[in-house]
């Protein structure tokens, strides 16, 4: 496995130098800006996430304004409550009917319910759980929620500006290529061989997490 420095140099011969590198890199949300969100912010991010999840997310942003109208400003109270009819009337208001998925906001604001119950709020929950065991957070996630699998989690922590990394096609192409994994990593055997990685570079690093997985991608070319 080679070193998170040689990784980001191979990075800056693909995309024209580490300057141009260093500006490709995300940065984690400040803590206490984390904490401070409310947890309709919380629960309407992660929704749009399983929305977009194989549809045209333009479209998904271009509705999302009438979902807000729709689903009670995705206060995770009144999703909670709402019955299977309230449910697709507020999808067919939203402009995407598909049954589903608007289940899943009603389930998800169930979980962001019990989080603020548990922990205070879901920022709370979010800005104490441990980074070095980032890959728990996602499998805690997949289990408790509903559409939670794949990279959508994943997606949703990095638009809300949490720290963590993405098990993308490039990254996990890019975690074989250094022998962590032998595909993408999806059991959980993989998921903690890729933690491990990550831990490593960070240590090594001082980096977050979300731009040593950025710099894994953009090494792969």
């Amino acid at each position: 496995m080679r070193s998170l420095g040689e990784i980001e140099a191979m990075a800056a011969g693909h995309h024209g130098g580490a300057e141009a590198v260093a500006a490709l890199l995300p940065t984690p949300a400040p803590q206490r800006a984390l904490k401070a969100t409310p947890d309709d912010r919380w629960l309407s991010t992660l929704s749009r996430c399983v929305f977009s999840a194989g549809f045209n997310w333009k479209v998904v942003e271009k509705k999302w304004p009438a979902f807000e109208d729709a689903f009670h400003g995705f206060k995770p109270g009144p999703c909670s409550m709402m019955d299977d009819e309230a449910v697709e009337k507020a999808a067919r208001a939203g402009g995407i009917p598909h049954m589903a998925k608007a289940l899943s906001i009603r389930e998800n604001a169930v979980l962001f319910r019990d989080l603020a119950a548990q922990h205070g709020s879901a920022g709370a929950f979010f800005t104490t759980w441990p980074t070095d065991d980032y890959t728990s957070l996602l499998l805690r996630l997949k289990k408790k929620g509903a559409r939670l699998g794949g990279t959508t989690t994943q997606y949703f922590l990095r638009f809300m500006g949490v720290d963590g990394f993405m098990l993308t096609g490039d990254v996990s192409t890019a975690l074989i290529r250094e022998g962590v994994v032998d595909k993408q990593p999806s059991s959980a055997k993989g998921m903690k061989a890729a933690q491990d990685a990550f831990n490593t570079w960070h240590a090594e690093s001082g980096r977050p997490y979300m731009q040593i997985s950025r710099l894994l991608a953009l090494s792969v070319g």
